[in-house]
């Protein structure tokens, strides 16, 4: 396993991870996205999404669990807040074990509750918050 560390002290400089994540879900599907409340995961996920091509507008799906996205190649991107999430049957009910299987890219927020569903190898992204800056880690 390999881990590469971005240190982020503004928004601009979210371009270096996304290029990073964007290059490895070429040959990655899942990405579990590991950070407390407020600290940037969404924000990450949608400067990714704009280097995918994704020419919509994306949004954190916190009350629709799930967002969808198309990107440069037509290819689904998929985005989930599983915070809300309160028991692993529901994953089923959003069709979330599809999408797992299907090979799409798929990132995940609060992913503990499905790493049960997860097939096979996942990119890890750790948000740490330092007081302004962030640091994040991505573990593939």
């Amino acid at each position: 396993m390999k881990t590469q560390s971005f240190e982020i002290k503004g928004l601009k400089e979210l371009i270096e991870p996304a290029k990073f994540i964007s290059e490895l879900a070429k040959t990655n599907s899942h990405f579990c996205l590991e950070a407390p409340m407020g600290a940037g995961k969404t924000t990450l996920i949608n400067e990714v999404c704009k280097v995918m091509g994704v020419k919509e507008h994306t949004s954190s799906p916190t009350y629709s669990i799930v967002n969808e996205y198309l990107g440069e190649e037509k290819n689904s991107i998929f985005h989930f807040d599983l915070y809300r999430i309160n028991d692993e049957t529901e994953l089923f009910d959003i069709g979330m074990i599809e999408i797992l299987d299907s090979k799409s890219v798929c990132f995940i927020e609060w992913p503990e509750k499905c790493l049960n569903f997860l097939p096979g190898e996942y990119v890890k992204i750790e948000i740490e918050v330092k007081k302004e800056n962030r640091l994040i880690k991505i573990t593939s």
